[in-house]
């Protein structure tokens, strides 16, 4: 992964468009060059006795919608498009790959799931080198109108659509992973003969180029499992459980800068192999500094797989 020492932190928007020729020439704008990392805020948790809950719905005043307090840090945060060498699914636990879609209204459920999902298992398995895959769940995010800081958990629990979720967490804890096979196989005689299996997420822009919200992701290899902290999710009429991470100064970030629409982003969200891969891939949403005032608003979806290695 490309080092952090001394290198800039951003650098300033470019000038704006000038012409040689006055009004009768071409409008000519200096190059973007790529910056090595930026400086994001993410949201850790601070340290606490009580098992962290949060309830995505509306509690009402009486009841809060979290027991836990967040350690927001400024972290930076490498183009791991620069990286020396690309960062592999087993390792770092992501990879980014070109991966256009033949879905373009990813809005249309029926279509999204004769067309999409496929495309995520096969890409899934193409990653990981499983043989088969199984999707069981997507989510479309959208960053709010504003960006209005800090980043969130993504939800308002007033029936909106998901925003950018700036909280650093993991989709899956080691019990809610070990869960799910069972909820994806109902078969119990499949599932225990499946000897490993993954949980990938698979990200991808749906709004164009990424200028204002990106995701980070922590590289597997920076994370202790001493670092994270399960927590329960409290659902209307369900409860499940992610991990959260406290703030460790050995935590190393990475983004992929501009993504577009063809490209997705699958990182590993849970391993049943307890060692020698990447296990779990914490993760949020972050600011870009010196947002465009014209960039628009950051729009994705996320769509979680389960592979099985036969």
């Amino acid at each position: 992964m490309t080092s952090l020492a001394s290198l800039p932190a951003t650098l300033a928007d470019p000038a704006p468009a000038t012409s040689p020729r006055g009004s009768q020439g071409p409008a000519f704008t200096p190059s973007r060059p790529r910056v090595p990392f930026v400086r994001g805020t993410v949201g850790y948790l601070k340290p606490a006795d009580a098992r962290p809950v949060i309830h995505l719905y509306d509690t009402g005043p009486e009841v809060p919608r979290e027991n836990f307090e967040h350690d927001l840090r400024e972290v930076p945060i490498v183009d791991a498009r620069l990286a020396p060498a690309p960062p592999r699914i087993h390792h770092e636990g992501f990879e980014l790959w070109d991966a256009p879609s033949r879905l373009h209204d990813f809005h249309d459920e029926e279509a999204l799931k004769a067309v999409y999902y496929p495309e995520c298992v096969e890409l899934a398995c193409l990653v990981t080198g499983a043989s088969r895959g199984f999707v069981f769940d997507h989510l479309l995010r959208q960053r709010e109108e504003g960006r209005p800081p800090p980043l969130t958990f993504g939800r308002s629990g007033a029936g909106s659509a998901a925003a950018a979720l700036g909280r650093v967490h993991n989709d899956y804890s080691e019990d809610s992973g070990r869960r799910r096979l069972h909820l994806v196989l109902d078969d119990p005689e499949a599932a225990a003969a499946v000897r490993r299996y993954s949980i990938v997420n698979i990200w991808r822009s749906i709004g164009g180029v990424v200028r204002d919200t990106p995701l980070a992701v922590c590289d597997a290899t920076s994370v202790n499992v001493g670092d994270l902290v399960a927590a329960e999710l409290r659902y209307p009429r369900r409860v499940g459980e992610i991990y959260l991470s406290r703030h460790a100064p050995g935590h190393r970030w990475a983004y992929f800068s501009e993504m577009d629409t063809h490209e997705a982003l699958v990182f590993k969200q849970f391993d049943s192999q307890a060692s020698g891969t990447s296990r779990f891939t914490p993760h949020a949403a972050f600011d870009l500094p010196h947002i465009p005032s014209d960039a628009p608003l950051r729009r994705s979806i996320e769509v979680r797989c389960l592979v099985v290695y036969d």
